[in-house]
């Protein structure tokens, strides 16, 4: 594996497509940290220091604040430029997704030449909409900000909260929305890896180093901090390992079916006899039941917030719905279980499939063609379906038991910031596109007849072609953008000198 990754500087290709992607990494970074127009930065420092010092957030609403915090890489809690991240255009993605396997005018627009292109470009226009109604509604919370999640008990940030303020924080919001979207159709085309997931891992690997700082203040140089607290935290690295493991091989695990083709002659030439596997993967839903359940729990929270901010009965249902409790975990388990199957049943089309092997002369050995392919198929996805949900639902509830674990050895519990690398939808995300990524490059690798990461077998995925199909950064632009990099990083440390002294 060392020598894998020593020989990726020695293809040119995949040397430029990496350091184009580290670039445009570095900048999805920088712009979080540009706080919007007309707020108190001084304030959100504060807060933030004194959050940190304090171990992160506990209590009701920390869950939801630290999944807000992970998909706009903290840009939300320091009301940057990025507050929205990339979630506008992965919800409209996500919509047009199931209106294209729902509606059949897009079903059959998507199969046609360029459909694609014109559904992506449907895509754009709801992410606009998304974006603009949530910069609104963000923009409209700024003067209160401390209903916010993830930011309880921070002070007025915005002193002059007027509708000219609003106006440039939505137009504000919505153009850093439409430039994250940009830079990661960029990293698609010329980068490594999907730009959209890439810049979703990149803002949730930014967490990491205060959860560690976290973890090392409550379990070693904490109050509570001993012998058992210390003995803890090595368990809570190993089962780490032992968690990722776990996803890894149940994100790669399929059910291979066997398929024959028929012996064909056409012309001097004779095609079929062999015997190929269509893969059935057992997480086919991937993190989608997850965000779905997460998103449909948030929504009641928010409309009561808005509705009844003050009343009593609102806040306790608000406390319930912000996750935190064991009720929570139930049913967002069970709705779990309703989402994966109902996602398998949008997506995978086991008639469309029967249909397409029935056209190319495969079959299944032991099935007969047509319909009964069809059940077939249906019935291995419905227990494959039944292993992903149970799979999906114990990787959503970890987060909560790692939590309640250390409050019998230190007294108290650690903070979700903290337990959510443990699960959820973060460790999905993590693992499914550093797969994604290694996939490519072994696959750039293996072209060139570079050994990949592995001497036995191949990382699982399709190598029948690359993702990024567009033309590679030439050099002189990716010396250009270190360059302004590097410019920008000079001034900024520069500045934070001159203000610091």
């Amino acid at each position: 594996m060392i020598s894998a990754f020593a020989s990726t500087w020695k293809v040119p290709e995949l040397r430029e497509r990496i350091l184009f992607t580290l670039a445009m990494i570095v900048i999805v970074r920088l712009g979080v940290h540009v706080t919007l127009p007309g707020v108190d930065a001084s304030v959100i420092a504060d807060y933030l220091s004194d959050k940190q010092a304090k171990g992160g957030d506990s209590g009701p609403g920390a869950a939801v604040g630290a999944m807000l915090g992970f998909f706009s890489g903290g840009g939300l809690q320091k009301m940057g430029v990025f507050a929205l991240g990339i979630m506008p255009y992965i919800s409209a993605s996500i919509m047009m997704q199931l209106m294209t396997a729902v509606v059949p005018k897009l079903s059959k627009l998507a199969r046609e030449d360029g459909g694609r292109q014109k559904i992506n470009s449907y895509t754009r226009v709801i992410t606009i909409i998304i974006a603009l109604v949530q910069g609104y509604l963000l923009a409209i919370s700024l003067k209160n900000p401390g209903n916010i999640p993830g930011l309880g008990g921070i002070g007025p940030v915005v002193p002059n909260h007027d509708w000219v303020f609003i106006a440039m924080t939505v137009l504000t919001i919505v153009t850093g929305t439409l430039l994250l979207m940009w830079l990661g159709d960029q990293i698609t085309e010329r980068g490594l890896g999907n730009g959209i997931s890439l810049i979703i891992t990149v803002n949730i690997i930014s967490a990491l180093p205060g959860a560690l700082v976290i973890t090392w203040q409550t379990l070693v140089s904490g109050n509570n901090a001993g012998p058992g607290a210390a003995a803890f935290l090595v368990f809570l690295v190993a089962f780490l390992i032992f968690v990722i493991a776990a996803v890894i091989a149940i994100t790669q695990a399929q059910r291979r079916i066997a398929v024959q083709y028929a012996k064909r002659v056409m012309g001097r030439k004779q095609l079929g006899g062999q015997t190929q596997y269509l893969p059935l993967k057992v997480n086919y839903a991937g993190v989608m039941p997850i965000i779905f359940a997460t998103a449909i729990l948030s929504l009641p929270a928010f409309v009561l917030q808005s509705a009844f901010p003050t009343a009593e009965w609102s806040r306790k249902i608000q406390d319930v719905l912000a996750g935190g409790q064991l009720g929570y975990y139930l049913v967002a388990g069970v709705m779990i279980f309703f989402f994966s199957y109902f996602w398998v049943a949008t997506m995978f089309q086991p008639s469309e499939i029967s249909e397409n092997l029935k056209r190319s002369g495969g079959y299944i050995p032991g099935v007969r063609p047509g319909k009964p392919t069809a059940d077939f198929l249906d019935f291995t996805m419905t227990r494959l379906t039944f292993a992903g949900a149970i799979f999906l639902t114990i990787i959503f509830i970890l987060p909560y038991m790692v939590q309640k674990m250390p409050i019998g050895i230190i007294g108290k519990e650690l903070p979700f910031l903290v337990t959510s690398f443990f699960g959820g939808t973060s460790m999905l995300i993590l693992v499914g596109v550093l797969l994604d990524m290694m996939r490519q490059v072994e696959t750039h690798l293996l072209q060139r007849h570079y050994d990949g990461f592995l001497r036995k077998g191949k990382i699982k995925g399709r190598y029948d072609r690359l993702q990024n199909t567009g033309e590679r950064a030439s050099s002189g632009t990716i010396v250009y953008l270190w360059v302004f990099i590097a410019v920008l990083i000079v001034a900024a440390v520069s500045y934070w000198i001159y203000t610091g002294s």
